[in-house]
């Protein structure tokens, strides 16, 4: 084994040719952007255009300060201190080829717990152009039935009862916007990269929404002063192991506390929107456009559709990682059907984009067998996805006479999965969801109500109305419930 070299900005010099490192000079790169929800996919995605963007002219006051609002969030704010906010990326390709760099765009991180004003001062400085936000779709406190702001949430309360000690990411943005505005100093711009149709849109409402029960004459300020552009945002980037960690030390004698994994692609499509100023971005590979709605439709209805069909699929047949299972070929082909059949008819036309090459490049990243992207990843926090990825394609079906039975399927596998909480072969299920009690109640009472699961009006808003999706929703809970098999019933489909 090589000599373990712990990653810090003065080791650098010392890493194999082998490893890109950043070639800027960090000590003069200022932070611009403060990024809230610093987790792996930040670190290879947002983090990588600007750490890449560095290495050119002009770009010295685009550094990003990280921010974690939650006590989780100690353990990375640790490490990266530890070793000057440098990590390593390892990117893996289809043919076993791997790339890895040391990125250097992130230049500090502040943990709100520990110093509320500080975090604020830091938002409102004249320096932060852009707070951008990996928060979850979760994160955005809004209600999957109406798209409405959930006032009920116990720290939003809180929040709006304490504004100079805020909780939430809503509480940062007013308060740091409420000093600026005092203080005379432009706005920021609020830029979501989550997975969410509209997400900037959707950030704008949500903060708004928080900022009229809290403040409405600042709420008038960020409907005048505050841009949200939206985004489309994609690189598969699976939970950093010990293997990768292992990988690093072994091959390189380097010593990364967290490194990122995450496949060779990367993509964003950002509307050019912004208060008050943004980085080049377009420089290093992203594309601006004056409306990313067909381009996000695409990736969501598609990609994180796509991700939840395998992952509620796969996890009861009993598959732990997507490439397992997109590379069985009942479960590809599924997929397939899905994409084509179901998906594809309701997309908006989007501009340069062969959709049967993006639909088949899609498979190709899925069965990545490098990337072992673990299916209880991908079925994290479902509630708050489908409703977006995937219901919606249902009701878009329905409305258009389409065909509605490959996600039907899913839907009948995630009240299973809910309610059972294990594969066909009887083995545990790591589920993680804010709404893990809710939904487990609904799908347990498919017991004497079938339709139960789907009565959960916060998820499903009026399917369980709509007697097409319900007659063959039962159906396959059924089929299902009898034989947990999911593939049996899949032959039969395809």
């Amino acid at each position: 084994m090589k000599e373990s070299i712990e990653l810090s900005q003065k080791n650098l010099s010392r890493l194999p040719k082998d490893i890109s490192i950043p070639k800027y000079d960090r000590d003069s790169v200022t932070a611009g952007i403060v990024h809230i929800g610093v987790g792996g996919f930040h670190r290879s995605h947002e983090a990588v255009y600007t750490d890449t963007l560095l290495h050119g002219p002009d770009a010295s006051s685009w550094g990003i300060c990280g921010v974690g609002l939650r006590e989780g969030d100690r353990h990375m704010a640790d490490i990266l201190k530890k070793q000057d906010y440098l990590y390593t990326l390892i990117v893996k390709h289809p043919d076993g080829k791997v790339e890895t760099q040391v990125v250097g765009s992130i230049i500090d991180f502040m943990l709100s717990v520990d110093n509320p004003q500080a975090v604020i001062d830091k938002m409102a400085d004249k320096d932060i152009k852009i707070i951008s936000l990996t928060i979850t779709e979760g994160g955005y406190n809004f209600k999957p039935s109406n798209g409405e702001f959930d006032f009920d949430n116990a720290d939003v309360k809180y929040d709006l009862a304490n504004p100079e000690t805020p909780k939430t990411v809503f509480g940062y943005l007013t308060a740091a916007l409420r000093k600026r505005k005092n203080a005379g100093i432009p706005a920021f711009t609020v830029q979501s990269c989550d997975n969410i149709q509209h997400n900037g849109t959707m950030a704008a409402k949500m903060l708004s929404a928080f900022a009229e029960k809290q403040d409405p004459e600042l709420a008038e300020y960020i409907k005048k002063e505050v841009r949200f552009p939206n985004a489309m945002v994609d690189r598969i980037t699976p939970v950093t192991t010990q293997n990768d960690m292992d990988y690093l030390t072994e091959t390189f004698g380097l010593k990364d506390e967290w490194p990122v994994t995450c496949e060779p692609f990367h993509q964003w499509v950002i509307e050019d929107n912004f208060s008050n100023g943004r980085p080049a971005w377009e420089n290093v590979g992203a594309q601006f456009v004056p409306d990313v709605t067909p381009y996000e439709k695409m990736k969501i209805r598609l990609l994180n559709a796509g991700h939840s069909v395998l992952g509620l699929l796969g996890s009861i047949q009993g598959f732990d990682t997507i490439d397992n299972t997109v590379s069985d070929p009942l479960f590809g082909s599924y997929l397939r059907k899905f994409m084509d059949i179901e998906v594809t008819p309701v997309l908006d036309t989007v501009e340069g984009v062969d959709l049967n090459a993006y639909k088949d490049s899609l498979i190709e990243r899925f069965g990545n067998p490098n990337i072992k992207d673990n299916l209880a990843r991908i079925c994290l926090e479902s509630s708050a996805k489908l409703p977006k990825f995937l219901i919606a394609t249902i009701h878009d079906n329905l409305a258009n006479g389409g065909s509605i039975k490959y996600a039907t399927l899913v839907i009948a596998a995630w009240c299973y999965y809910s309610d059972k909480g294990v594969n066909q072969h009887n083995e545990p299920l790591d589920i993680v969801d804010a709404m893990k009690d809710e939904l487990h109640t609904a799908a347990k009472g498919t017991a004497t109500d079938k339709l139960s699961f789907i009565r959960l009006e916060s998820i499903f808003g009026d399917l369980v109305n709509k007697k097409e999706f319900t007659d063959l929703y039962t159906q396959m809970i059924d089929i299902i419930y009898t034989n947990p098999d999911v593939a049996q019933q899949m032959k039969k489909m395809i």
